[in-house]
């Protein structure tokens, strides 16, 4: 027995129709033919039946219709414990005979036997799929699928007969008649003008281009494609080569379901190289990237597994231009690589048309169009050929990025995604590549060590770009190496402090440390603006935060090393909330059997001041938080961050005594001490306060501006 649903049902025993009367009993067999061999479960096929108004007994009102559809058939409708099972093979019905088919035909290198096997498949329909049922939910999308698939079969038996130098004629109406159909489809377009000009028709070659222009530019607002201008092109400069042939074929990859035409598949050679969209180029960097090899080869290999990889770490770390080193130099995508730079982006529902430009995609002027609308325009005008696109700073849009990825990743298949984010975007499939700072060299480290570390090989090679004839040697690598260790090995730092050496000494930028929100200033003026100086990355990262996540951050940052969780959950601080931190690239994981985090020194230095001028960072109030903060800080033996960030320097460390603050209305400077670290605290009673601990007093030196 063969059962036909593409076009009206149809059911052929020996060659012999078989009538099915009634509409739900036609139903019932094409629902069991979609399934056919496989068991189709009670409720699937009630919902498939009666999708307004079930019946009140469903079983019942199923077995009756499967008894009556068991009289006329000649093969078993089976009940299984999960469901009813039409016991035929998948071949003997006509719609997975025609994906076979089709599939034998992608995968076959013989032009000749593809075509027959593309003929084979496109002679099953008898017209419009599921045509019985077509009012039925259950069919819209099954029918929708399989005719996208004929299209496809119908262009890719096109594009073989036109490379194998057929009936032209032939070709011309074929393509003729399935624009006409299909208007918007733009690979059938492509080639009927490619047709028209190898048949001698030049002008109605130039006329049908400029139809289809036409209708793009006054209905969506958007050009012809890549592929199609190009054979515009050529049917303007009159001439076609077998060169310029291949390399359409592997400029234009054809669309989903078809053909893999490449260069290969019928005779062209194999090794000319894809075309790229120049919208869609990566920049290339004009500064070399230094110490980040291991980096790089680890994001090449995550990309060769995963489609997603986001490349996370702190403020100033270098996501950005590791992203940009990777788009420039990857190969494997002749899709192209598209970049989307999203740090200017301020509206979610901007990110759509941004991505499309980054692609040289021009979204369609229709108003009204949802989030999802949109997103199914851009996929169905990408390229089905593996591609890269890489999203540049997520942060700020974290969740619409998400779910714009995941959206267009499902759409796409051969689409792979590099983001840039201080946050995972926290997908399924998502692979994470931790960016952290450049190491730098240990304390005391031999000058030959500390010369080969890559904090160091950074600056030295950003410093002489500034100052001709600076070189870093045995004379100078102790201060150099000093002001590695206080930047965290930070990039972005480093550079700004490289760049102050065409002003300054290095004695004096490394004496002017200190305060090194007011020196690393005047970045580069073509950098985004929270670039240009150390602060701007930090303000950048504060306003991301909700309130209690800064004020957690903000107490935190009077720690002087690592800490763990039973710490930060006296001063306030969650376990939530410290997750949220680690995963906005704020706080780090120590390297310690039991969880500790700790807090890059920048980062730390920026925040202490403002937990130095804000008493609310404390629980009880200025003076009681005071006490709080200190004697616990007592307890364990360890000091509080001084307001500058200097640490591991004793002129700018007030120890904690381990018997904590003193009786006394008054308090003492152990309580808590000024910030500003300019004399005496206002509210201390103890002249000796000239310690730089955050001040928790409330008094009115703490309360400078960060």
């Amino acid at each position: 027995m063969r059962v036909g649903i593409l076009g009206p049902l149809e059911v052929l025993v020996e060659g012999e129709g078989v009538e099915i009367g009634g509409v739900r009993l036609r139903g019932l067999l094409i629902r069991l033919a979609l399934d056919a061999g496989r068991p189709v479960s009670l409720v699937t096929l009630v919902a498939a039946l009666w999708p307004d108004d079930p019946p009140r007994r469903p079983g019942h009102a199923v077995q009756t219709l499967v008894s009556r559809l068991r009289r006329v058939l000649p093969v078993a409708v089976r009940f299984d414990p999960g469901g009813y099972r039409l016991e035929l093979p998948p071949d003997a019905v006509d719609a997975h005979r025609f994906e076979r088919l089709l599939s034998t035909a992608r995968r076959e290198s013989d032009p000749a036997r593809a075509l027959r096997l593309l003929r084979e498949a496109s002679a099953l329909w008898r017209g419009p799929a599921l045509a019985d049922v077509a009012d039925l939910p259950f069919a819209a999308a099954a029918a929708a699928r399989w005719e996208e698939l004929r299209l496809t079969a119908l262009e890719d038996a096109a594009a073989i007969e036109l490379e194998s130098g057929g009936d032209l004629s032939a070709v011309v109406a074929g393509l003729a008649e399935l624009t006409a159909a299909q208007p918007l489809r733009e690979r059938p377009r492509e080639m009927l003008i490619r047709a028209l000009h190898r048949d001698g028709r030049r002008g109605e070659a130039l006329a049908a281009y400029e139809r289809y222009r036409v209708l793009l530019a006054e209905g969506w607002g958007g050009d012809p494609g890549t592929a199609t201008q190009a054979a515009h092109l050529r049917v303007l400069r009159d001439g076609i080569t077998d060169s310029d042939t291949a390399a359409e074929q592997v400029a234009a990859p054809l669309h989903t379901g078809g053909v893999e035409a490449r260069a290969s598949r019928y005779g062209q050679p194999e090794s000319i190289p894809p075309q790229r969209n120049a919208l869609s180029a990566p920049r290339v960097s004009l500064a070399g990237l230094i110490g980040r090899e291991q980096e790089l080869a680890q994001i090449a290999d995550r990309l060769g597994v995963a489609r997603l990889v986001t490349l996370v770490g702190p403020g100033g770390t270098g996501k950005t231009r590791l992203a940009m080193t990777i788009a420039q130099s990857v190969t494997g995508y002749p899709g192209g690589v598209g970049v989307a730079e999203l740090a200017a982006v301020t509206d979610p529902g901007d990110l759509v048309p941004e991505v499309g430009a980054s692609l040289g995609i021009v979204e369609p002027r229709q108003h009204g169009l949802t989030t999802g609308a949109r997103i199914g325009l851009l996929a169905g005008a990408m390229s089905t050929a593996p591609t890269l696109l890489v999203l540049d700073n997520c942060e700020h849009l974290v969740d619409a990025v998400a779910r714009f990825a995941e959206e267009l990743l499902g759409r796409c298949p051969a689409l792979h995604i590099l983001a840039t984010s201080r946050e995972p975007l926290d997908i399924s499939g998502e692979m994470l590549c931790d960016i952290a700072p450049l190491p730098v060299p240990a304390p005391g480290a031999p000058p030959a060590t500390a010369l080969a570390a890559p904090a160091v090989r950074l600056f030295a090679d950003r410093a002489v770009a500034v100052r001709t004839g600076f070189a870093v040697n045995a004379e100078n690598i102790d201060a150099v190496a000093d002001i590695c260790r206080a930047l965290d090995g930070l990039p972005l730092a480093l550079e700004l402090a490289a760049a102050k050496l065409r002003t300054m000494p290095l004695a004096a930028l490394h004496a002017g440390l200190g305060d090194r929100f007011a020196v690393l200033t005047n970045g580069r003026r073509t950098a985004l603006p929270r670039h240009r100086t150390l602060r701007a990355v930090l303000d950048w990262d504060w306003e991301l935060l909700c309130d209690e996540e800064r004020r957690a951050l903000a107490r935190l940052a009077v720690f002087p090393s690592s800490f763990g969780p039973d710490a930060a959950q006296r001063l306030g601080a969650s376990t939530g909330t410290l997750d949220t931190l680690l995963d906005k690239s704020l706080l780090q994981l120590a390297d310690n059997p039991r969880p500790r985090y700790r807090m890059l020194e920048t980062i730390a230095a920026g925040h202490a001041r403002v937990s130095a001028g804000n008493a609310a960072h404390c629980p009880g109030g200025s003076r009681r938080g005071g006490q709080i903060l200190c004697r616990g800080l007592a307890r364990r033996g360890r000091t509080a961050r001084p307001a500058d960030g200097r640490r591991g320097q004793p002129e700018h460390r007030a120890a904690v005594p381990r018997g904590g603050g003193t009786r006394g209305r008054g308090g003492s400077a152990r309580r808590g001490t000024c910030a500003s670290g300019r004399g005496r605290c206002a509210k201390s009673r103890n002249r000796r306060a000239d310690s730089r601990i955050g001040c928790t007093s409330g008094c009115t030196a703490a309360k400078r501006p960060l």
